[in-house]
């Protein structure tokens, strides 16, 4: 799993860039992230329904994935670097 992880990295770029910005003006998970940063997602009159997780997961998880792709990538180079 963890090299499918670290192989994929282009599907996760490209999924990031369709699926994890749609729509695109404003770009929806940015709308999402400053909910969450606001405070006012957890409670309070505007506070997050179940569809809103849905969507933060939906939008978000490709750029999750593309971030640990990358972060196994830059590893596995550092490691291959490293002298013994």
């Amino acid at each position: 799993m963890i090299k499918q992880l670290k192989d994929n990295w282009k599907l996760f770029l490209l999924a990031s860039l369709t699926l994890g910005l749609a729509p695109f003006n404003p770009p929806h998970i940015l709308g999402k992230i400053e909910w969450l940063l606001g405070g006012s997602a957890f409670s309070g009159t505007r506070a997050m329904q179940a569809k809103d997780w849905f969507d933060v997961l939906l939008h978000g998880s490709p750029w999750l994935l593309l971030i640990i792709s990358i972060a196994l990538n830059l590893f596995a180079l550092k490691t291959k670097n490293v002298p013994k």
